[in-house]
Order: C-alpha cells, then sequence, then structure tokens
C-alpha cells in the first residue's frame, strides 16, 4: 500500500509548491488546483470533446464521444483529465447531462468546476487528517483512502450547488444537470453519481467471457428511497399520461418543471420539494479481470442494456473509436426502439485500465500515429 501513502504526500507537496502557498490555506488550494487545471490543458492533458486521452506512461486510454440528439443544443458534455492532481497514475473523468433552458450552460458550469474544485477539498480534507502508516490491516488503509475521497466528493457537490444557485449569469431555477465522475489511482476507482447517468464495468468472468458491472444507481424518481424523500418534502412523483412508465418530479401546485431524476444540480423551483444534488459515493478495488469502465448519459441506457454496452465496446478493433461506436449504436437503437421520440444527446465515455497494443498507441490527445 505504499502507493497509497505517496499518492497523499505527492498531492499535497503538489498544492503547496504550485503557488508557494500554506497547504492550510483553502484559497491558496484553489489557485494551486486552478493553475494544475491550466497546465494540463496547456500540455493536452484535458480532453473537453469528443476524442481520446493517452498520457505517455500511462496505463490509462479514454475514448470519448458525444452526440447532440433532436431536442436542441447539445446538454451534453464531458471533461478527460489525464495526470489528474499531478499524480501520474491518477485520472478524472466526467460526464454531465444537462436540463431545462440554460441546461447546457450548467452543464458546463459544472463541469468547469468540479475537477479543481474537487482537488482542493481532497487537499483541505488531508490537512485535516492523518494517514497512519502503522496501520495493520490493508483493508484500514483503504477505507481511509476512500473516506478523505468520499467527503470531498460531498463538500465539492455541496458547494457547487450553492455557488451555482448564486451565478449572475446563469438562471438555474429551472435548469440543471446531471454528474456522473471517476477518479482512478493506481489499482482504486471512487465514483461519485449525482443523477441518472450511468456507469458500467466490464469484467472478465470464470469462463473468458466479459460480464457488465453496475457500480451506480440510476436516481429516478420512483426508486422508493427517493420518492419517500421527495413526498415527505411535499414534492410529487408521477408519470403523464402520454408517458407511462416516465416517472418525474413536479411542485407541489404545478405541473413543472416534471424532472425524470430525482439528483441534479440546479433545479432551485424544486430544491425544497426533495430533490437533492447529493452524490452516491462508491469504490472498486480493480483487479485483473477488470478491463474497462462505460460512463454514458441516459441517451445511451433508455436504448442499450448493460451487456450490450459491454459487447459493443470490447468489440471495437480501435479503441480510440470505442465511445463513437457505442453511441453511434445507441443512435440505431434509439430510431429502431423509440422512433415517436424526439432522440436525446448520447455520450459515452470509455476508459480502458489497461496498456494498448503497440499497434494501438496514439500520441496524448489526438488520431491513430
Amino acid at each position: 500500500m505504499g502507493h497509497l501513502s505517496s499518492m497523499f504526500n505527492g498531492l499535497a507537496r503538489s498544492f503547496t509548491s504550485k503557488k508557494g502557498r500554506n497547504s492550510e490555506n483553502i484559497h491558496g488550494g484553489r489557485e494551486a488546483a486552478d493553475a494544475m487545471a491550466k497546465d494540463a490543458k496547456k500540455n493536452d492533458l484535458i480532453l473537453r470533446s469528443s476524442g481520446t486521452v493517452n498520457a505517455n506512461g500511462s496505463n490509462n486510454f479514454a475514448s470519448v464521444f458525444t452526440k447532440r440528439g433532436q431536442k436542441g443544443v447539445n446538454q451534453d458534455c464531458c471533461i478527460v483529465w489525464e495526470e489528474f492532481g499531478c499524480q501520474e497514475d491518477m485520472m478524472f473523468c466526467g460526464i454531465f447531462d444537462g436540463h431545462g433552458p440554460w441546461g447546457h450552460f450548467v452543464a458546463k458550469t459544472v463541469r468547469e468546476s468540479m475537477p479543481p474544485s474537487l482537488l482542493c477539498n481532497w487537499q483541505e480534507e488531508l490537512s485535516q487528517t492523518s494517514l497512519d502508516l502503522d496501520l495493520d490491516l490493508e483493508s484500514d488503509k483503504k477505507n481511509h483512502w476512500f473516506n478523505i475521497w468520499k467527503h470531498s466528493y460531498l463538500k465539492t457537490c455541496a458547494t457547487i450547488d450553492q455557488e451555482l444557485e448564486h451565478h449572475r449569469k446563469i438562471d438555474s431555477y429551472y435548469s440543471g444537470t446531471t454528474a456522473l465522475s471517476i477518479v482512478r489511482q493506481g489499482e482504486f476507482i471512487v465514483i461519485a453519481n449525482v443523477g441518472d447517468s450511468r456507469a458500467v464495468l466490464a469484467a472478465t468472468s470464470d469462463d473468458g467471457s466479459l460480464e457488465p458491472v453496475q457500480l451506480t444507481v440510476d436516481f429516478k424518481p420512483n426508486l422508493p428511497q427517493e420518492a419517500e424523500r421527495i413526498n415527505q418534502c411535499k414534492g410529487r412523483v408521477f408519470c403523464l399520461d402520454d408517458e407511462p412508465g416516465v416517472h418525474r418530479v413536479w411542485m407541489p401546485d404545478q405541473e413543472s418543471p416534471g424532472l425524470a431524476m430525482s439528483r441534479a444540480f440546479g433545479d432551485y423551483c424544486v430544491k425544497d420539494f426533495g430533490l437533492i444534488s447529493v452524490p452516491e459515493v462508491t469504490q472498486r478495488n480493480l483487479s485483473s479481470r477488470d478491463q474497462f469502465v462505460v460512463l454514458a448519459t441516459d441517451g445511451v441506457w433508455d436504448v442499450v442494456s448493460n451487456k450490450e454496452a459491454v459487447e459493443i465496446v470490447s468489440s471495437a478493433t480501435d479503441r480510440s473509436k470505442a465511445a463513437k461506436r457505442l453511441v453511434e449504436c445507441a443512435v440505431r437503437a434509439w430510431k429502431r426502439k423509440r422512433k415517436d421520440y424526439a432522440m436525446d444527446d448520447i455520450s459515452a465515455i470509455c476508459l480502458f485500465f489497461h496498456s494498448l497494443p503497440l499497434s494501438q498507441q496514439i500520441h496524448p490527445i489526438g488520431t491513430p500515429k
């Protein structure tokens, strides 16, 4: 577990050295995190649109693709940040699905603020705790590592939602966004989910086939615990007559806003009526059987099953085109299965955990060499 302590110490040093600030100064921490983001962008380690990321010497390989639906501007957006927090073996992936009149602005705002805010809160959390390197049990160290990230995510999401409410240039009263992200460091991943996007992992089974493992919960309003919270807050959950089976969140006395998810950033019209922006934060210790993970908005999962997604991605002969292949399959499935509905925006990130064959290696961001 030595790499855990080196991660803690390395990231803490990177914060304090960036701007020469005291590690206990949270403002300085945010400046350092923002400086890291600028450096990563300058060095082509951040991807915010369709493409691929594979930094030199990294086992991570991420394929990203997003396609506008038939409802107007594309309100989906993504980010992949290689060498997250100046750690060579660390990566941040996030996918965001906006909704409402200002949804595309809300999604992009959350996308830009979440990674540096998370790093900043991680630094603050780390400065308030201590890692006991003499812990006897491996599980104790793993739990300590996870709890630091969990608390950091909880702080980050709470802060983002508060800042969004008072944003001078974005009206989030009837608009919002979901947010699904993963931090990978070595053989560990932490997953944080707000909304109904989904993360599905592909793991090799005993017979050698790939099996899907769903890592997140689709936070829909009809989930018992979600519906109970909304009802207790005087919000309402019901389906429209022309949308049987599609449960939505409504204000107590208005036929608005009709959200199809129970957790989101923004949407302050129903924040007092049961909608929350609290993430579900989980972890997984990766094994050699774990091959890749797919992060996708509901535009994929509305028409593609977990097993189908794993099969589609694994059958891509070129990893750089894996996300595009999945999105294109989802587009065809929409036309076949839901032809009476306007196609949703569709976006996916495919993060592979093992090194590429030499024939498929590429530059950090770009096309095959």
